[in-house]
């Protein structure tokens, strides 16, 4: 039998796909208009477009807290108010509209949502077995066709953790990082959803996940295949690269000229025109110094931009150049040293990095990490204490927010509190950057998708209705 909050879980879903089916699309390409002429193809840049629409919130004004705006700033005994899903007003006296729910938050912190930017929740989701696993096609060196989107499993019980143990409010799933060409990633918002269109940041660029080093040439140079090595590693992307320009070209040159015969359609062309054309956000899984200062390299020979790289457990050895490029690095606290390209990790990575005035993003890539992401930046932060860069707690909260919504192109809207933006905020019951703090409330564009206090306010995916643990956030 169903449970309260089995109830609730699917009347959320219902109000968040409310309207989102249904939508009308233009003409495929190569259709013929209503007067018998063949019109010109045209790719379709977004196939499957996002139907997220926000859950239904409350006009809110939290007071007597601590803030701390996720771009650095912090505001002591502060309020913070929103309405329809936005931010209206940060700071020190903010007058309460008429009906409003007023919230004190005396002892308590108010913090952006946090934003994972290195997720494989729904591509490798809880329970962990064989017929889950869909974040790695291991069939090529180059698989850019394939999207992690469409192995996205919405009912994934991690989702719902995440949001309260971690108050992770958005995050990237990436494709695995098997291939030097993985796939197109997909920023989601970390709501309930039937679908993962439902789920999908409305307008967030994608991402292309890409990978050097150990991985590729030791799954396929494992198979008595190219690369088996880091010298072909760089010489399949280069020759990728080439004949993605070649591709841009001919699009190109057909969808300016508006006539003529186009171009044969190559879906995995498709997605690097996308990246030459400034469309798609490079990620690349790289560790090791050398080879993130050769990608910087293969990146301008061949005209786009890395957004940012993975693990890179050796930022910190060339931080410098990372903020020259404007390049982020997301990066674990301590954890290194598993592999040989990750052995000459410090746990003063994130500090030295930031402190070289780069971009520095604590990232997960786990199920389990990304409940703690907020003890991830503590570590680090303490971490750099010690070594003699003192970051202030404020300016920290960069690293979980407002840096991955940069890296991830979506910084405009959400990331930090400022008027105008999206209302993803977390109400921490104490100092969120102690072992002690858990999320009490989570807000996602203003409506209030967790409470602590509220058992009702916790989503139940329908896969665990009726299972042991069902909507367990212990």
């Amino acid at each position: 039998m169903k449970t309260a909050a089995a109830a609730l879980a699917g009347l959320l879903l219902l109000t968040a796909c409310a309207g989102s089916g249904g939508e009308t699309r233009s003409a495929s390409a190569g259709e013929r208009s209503g007067s018998g002429a063949a019109t010109a193809v045209k790719i379709d840049r977004d196939p499957y477009p996002s139907t997220y629409r926000r859950y239904p919130g409350a006009t809110t004004l939290v007071t007597n807290v601590t803030v701390y705006d996720g771009e650095g700033g912090r505001i002591d005994g502060g309020s913070v108010l929103f309405r329809d899903g936005t931010i209206v007003e940060a700071g020190r006296s903010v007058a309460a509209p008429e009906g409003a729910t007023v919230i004190d938050g005396t002892g308590k912190w108010l913090t952006p949502g946090i934003i994972d930017v290195h997720s494989h929740l729904g591509d490798y989701p809880s329970p962990s077995v064989e017929a889950h696993q869909d974040g790695n096609e291991v069939t090529g060196p180059v698989r850019a066709e394939v999207w992690a989107e469409h192995s996205v499993w919405p009912q994934d019980p991690g989702f719902s953790r995440a949001l309260a143990n971690g108050g992770v409010t958005a995050l990237q799933i990436l494709p695995g990082s098997a291939n030097l060409f993985g796939g197109r990633s997909v920023t989601v918002k970390n709501v309930p959803a039937r679908t993962v269109q439902a789920m999908k940041f409305p307008q967030a660029p994608y991402g292309l996940k890409m990978a050097c080093g150990e991985n590729p040439k030791r799954v396929y140079g494992g198979r008595n295949q190219t690369p088996a090595s880091r010298m072909a590693n760089v010489a399949v992307m280069r020759a990728t690269w080439a004949k993605a320009q070649a591709y841009k070209r001919k699009w190109d040159k057909y969808e300016a000229a508006g006539t003529g015969d186009a171009p044969e359609r190559d879906l995995q062309m498709d997605t690097l025109r996308g990246v030459l054309a400034g469309e798609i956000l490079v990620h690349n899984h790289c560790y090791r110094a050398d080879e993130m200062a050769i990608i910087v390299d293969l990146a301008k020979e061949f005209g786009y931009k890395v957004s940012t790289f993975h693990h890179a457990v050796e930022s910190y050895k060339i931080a410098d150049i990372l903020a020259r490029e404007k390049i982020c690095s997301a990066l674990w606290a301590d954890w290194y040293g598993f592999k040989m390209e990750s052995y000459d990790g410090i746990v003063e990575n994130i500090p030295f990095v930031h402190n070289a005035g780069a971009c520095a993003i604590v990232h997960s890539d786990d199920p389990n990490g990304i409940q703690r992401l907020n003890q991830e930046a503590a570590k680090a932060l303490a971490a750099g204490r010690r070594a003699g860069i003192a970051i202030p707690d404020e300016l920290a909260w960069r690293w979980l927010s407002y840096n991955p919504a940069m890296a991830m192109g979506v910084a405009d809207r959400t990331g930090s509190i400022k008027p105008g933006k999206m209302a993803d905020l977390v109400l921490w019951n104490g100092n969120p950057l102690s072992v002690y703090a858990r999320p009490e409330r989570v807000w996602i564009d203003g409506a209030l998708m967790y409470d602590a206090n509220d058992p009702r306010r916790r989503p139940v995916s329908d896969f665990e209705l009726g299972q042991p643990g069902e909507g367990d956030v212990k």
